[in-house]
């Protein structure tokens, strides 16, 4: 299992960024919400899916994430240089936390789920934690979980439910706002 960090300070494609976490405490959504702005890299980040080429990673672009006080799956949304939504990736995960330095961080179990703007869904790395599994770098229980967890969120986006797609606009929009970056939009 993977301990993965919010302000992906070991990311050597990018060479310059800003980062920011914000801990948030409304009616919507109580946890952690972190800002991650691309400035420059030495390369853009492509990904395909079904034939589809996205670019996730390019300067301006952002990624927000979402940490849910006590869930277990932390939410990227990862917007272009003019704002749009590119995917939401999802990571399944068995807990959170924060480091000393306040950087979020969780322990990744390996399923994920993409979710495309044009409502594609994607479940990601079954191989990968079967893999685990086998290697006892998760435990049945473990693996469970991140079955479990998967199908909900698979759920939850199935019936429309999966509040965090206009979440994550409204958060981007009023938190940018509040910086005084709204200058893209």
């Amino acid at each position: 299992m993977k301990r993965k960090f919010s302000d992906r300070a070991n990311w050597r494609r990018i060479t310059r960024r800003s980062y920011s976490c914000l801990a948030l405490d409304g009616d919507e959504f109580k946890g952690l919400v972190t800002f991650y702005r691309i400035h420059e890299l030495r390369e853009p980040l492509w990904k395909e899916y079904d034939g589809k080429r996205l670019c996730l990673a390019d300067r301006g672009y952002l990624w927000m994430q979402h940490f849910p006080k006590g869930e277990h799956f932390v939410v990227t949304t990862m917007f272009d240089d003019k704002g749009r939504v590119v995917q939401w990736y999802i990571d399944v995960c068995k807990t959170q936390g924060l480091t000393d330095q306040q950087v979020p961080w969780f322990d990744d179990l390996y399923l994920d789920v993409v979710v495309l703007p044009t409502g594609e869904v994607y479940l990601m790395d079954e191989d990968e934690l079967e893999d685990a599994l086998r290697q006892g770098d998760v435990t049945g229980k473990e693996a469970a979980l991140a079955r479990k967890t998967a199908g909900k969120l698979l759920s939850s986006i199935k019936s429309g439910r999966f509040r965090y797609f206009t979440l994550s606009l409204k958060h981007r929009k009023s938190l940018l706002a509040q910086r005084g970056e709204l200058s893209e939009s």
